[in-house]
């Protein structure tokens, strides 16, 4: 038996800020019954992984509010309303580190499928070279460090690298590395 979608009925933005809204769908089941569906709805995200000549990977060290602890992680950040995404790669990677560099799409998840309709797009980005072309957001505050692809894998054991976008985008990169 095939699964069956279901039908969107109708849909209502309870609250929105310049990161995501925050909708509920009315919705109907295969078999006619009617249900809400409660998510936040983004434009997407990107995450990239720079590759530094050197062969080690660059990554952000940065506090994270809601936690209440510093975390260690890829550049990345959403995307605006109409923004491309190797755009948005771009912008992040260079507000985020300073370099801008060649990029490679390597693919795509889903950070929470059924809280979040936000696609990541994943890059890797080398042959990286110094850059001003975007401002550093000032609501964040960076350490800029290269790790090794040992170091990270063994950060991300320690549970010393333990943010979720970070993990999915390594797990998707892991293997192009190698290459």
């Amino acid at each position: 038996m095939a699964l069956e979608k279901w039908k969107k009925v109708d849909s209502e933005t309870v609250h929105a800020n310049p990161w995501f809204a925050y909708n509920i769908d009315s919705y109907l089941f295969p078999d006619g019954k009617e249900a809400k569906y409660y998510y936040a709805h983004t434009f997407g995200s990107v995450f990239i992984v720079p590759v530094a000549e050197s062969g080690k990977i660059m990554m952000v060290k940065q506090y994270r509010y809601l936690n209440d602890r510093i975390s260690i992680e890829f550049p990345g950040g959403g995307i605006k309303k109409n923004e491309d995404e190797f755009y948005a790669s771009r912008k992040e990677l260079v507000e985020e580190t300073g370099f801008d560099g060649d990029f490679e799409k390597i693919g795509i998840y889903n950070p929470c499928n059924g809280l979040t309709n936000e696609i990541c797009h994943v890059f890797i980005a080398r042959n990286l070279r110094p850059s001003h072309e975007f401002s550093k957001d000032k609501t964040e505050d960076f350490e800029l460090e290269e790790y090794s692809v040992a170091e990270i894998e063994e950060m991300i054991y320690k549970n010393e690298i333990y943010d979720g976008m970070t993990l999915a985008a390594w797990s998707l990169v892991r293997r192009k590395l190698a290459e």
